[in-house]
């Protein structure tokens, strides 16, 4: 047990070390992959959900999966919008026809 959270206190000093040290211009790039790699956790909130008979852990890995779900659709969601910001822009259908003006009378 003390061995595992030793691992764990030294997983989340190098985590936080390498995550501050990323440049803003990977941020998104990386948040979109590690939202792919997410998907993993969902099978294995699945795994540790499923394959036991105790109704507390069933209920640990459920909460686990809504969890682990919410993260992997909200990161693509949030990635969608970011990648819509660099997209062309289209015009509206009630613009389509209009002819612009610069706001001055003829």
């Amino acid at each position: 047990m003390l061995n595992n959270f030793i691992i764990f206190v030294l997983a989340a000093f190098v985590g936080t070390e390498v995550l501050t040290k990323v440049p803003q211009t990977l941020h998104t790039p990386l948040m979109s992959g590690a939202n792919a790699i997410s998907g993993i956790t969902v099978v294995g909130a699945l795994v540790a959900a499923g394959m036991t008979s105790d109704p507390w852990s069933t209920w640990i890995g459920f909460g686990a999966l809504v969890v682990a779900t919410i993260n992997v659709v909200g990161g693509f969601l949030v990635t969608d919008r970011m990648l819509k910001m660099f997209g062309e822009e289209k015009a509206s259908p009630a613009a389509v026809g209009t002819p612009r003006t610069n706001g001055t009378a003829d």
